[in-house]
């Protein structure tokens, strides 16, 4: 049985929204941003507190880009809120220009991410998002688990000065972190101690990674269970401080094998101590319209395959040894 348990299920953007909400009675510099998502975005309860701090901007994600950007020199502490693709992608050239080259101060929330959208299919499902934003200098970029966990990094970051992506998603998931978390920024969260191999997951995956932990225990494999939340700047320290007692690892993220988190794990692993690697993530493809669940199994983001690759990482590490 896993040691982590749940009793309710919650979208993560409802936690974005609820963190929102405590930012507008705690910091009258939090101003808020939609291209006209505020119910999916869950920013109906700041816009309706704090009118004069809510700005619709309507389907113009690139404007809000640059609104944000020049409230910023105001003193102002802007979040942006539309979907992950429209966050990212539609607007790429106003947040490398106007917001990361200056290292302007805006907080750019990006909801529907990853295969999880569902119905909406590949048009509206990016899977390169954290790529294109963690490449950018100076962006901090972070990938909550679950509603509580959302919650705190939407609070977190707004005390962080500099530009940051905060990702989260649309459907339902176990609500398994403490209510009165303390979200450090870049310090990766240890669920699970182990010694036969490292799983490191982001967003979703986490929870995937404790129920393959479970599995993997019954079968007497001893698993270590990381939650790598932020994504840039990267935990290396316990990155390595893992994978030296490990010796193998493997990366779980809704996101492309390319550009992602376990990208970012091998580039450090490849400078400071080569380690046998296998990826769950999807392979180099578009998604498609589906239930959330059914899109997870299709594109091998599901329990069953983050055993299979434990498993097969840990016979690669036998064969090297």
């Amino acid at each position: 049985m896993n040691k982590y348990s749940y009793t309710e299920k919650k979208d993560t953007r409802s936690g974005f929204g609820v963190g929102l909400s405590e930012l507008g009675a705690k910091n009258p510099n939090v101003v808020a941003l939609c291209a006209d998502l505020t119910g999916s975005l869950k920013m109906d309860d700041f816009a309706k507190k704090y009118p004069e701090r809510f700005i619709q901007v309507g389907i113009a994600e690139a404007n809000m880009m640059g609104i944000a950007a020049g409230l910023t020199i105001g003193g102002y502490i802007p979040f942006t809120g539309t979907f992950a693709n429209f966050s990212t992608g539609r607007v790429y050239d106003q947040i490398r220009q106007s917001i990361a080259y200056s290292g302007k101060n805006v907080k750019i929330c990006a909801s529907h991410a990853g295969l999880t959208l569902g119905e909406d299919g590949a048009t509206h499902q990016i899977l390169e998002d954290i790529g294109l934003m963690k490449m950018l200098p100076g962006m901090t970029v972070i990938n909550p688990c679950d509603f509580n966990q959302t919650k705190a990094a939407t609070l977190a970051i707004a005390k962080h000065v500099g530009p940051v992506y905060l990702r989260f998603g649309r459907p339902a998931v176990p609500i398994f972190t403490p209510a009165d978390q303390v979200f450090e920024i870049g310090k990766a969260i240890t669920f699970t101690e182990g010694t036969d191999v490292s799983i490191f997951a982001t967003g979703h995956l986490v929870w995937k990674a404790l129920e393959a932990e479970s599995i993997l225990r019954e079968k007497g494999i001893s698993v270590e269970v990381i939650d790598i939340h932020t994504i840039k700047p990267l935990d290396a320290e316990a990155i390595l401080r893992s994978v030296k007692k490990t010796k193998c690892v493997v990366s779980c993220e809704e996101h492309n094998m390319y550009g992602g988190l376990g990208e970012s794990i091998a580039h450090l692993l490849a400078k400071h101590y080569p380690t046998p690697m296998e990826f769950v993530a999807v392979q180099d493809t578009f998604g498609e319209s589906g239930t959330p669940d059914d899109l997870m199994k299709k594109y091998g983001l599901d329990t069953s395959n983050i055993v299979a690759a434990v498993e097969k990482v840990i016979a690669r590490k036998m064969v090297e040894v």
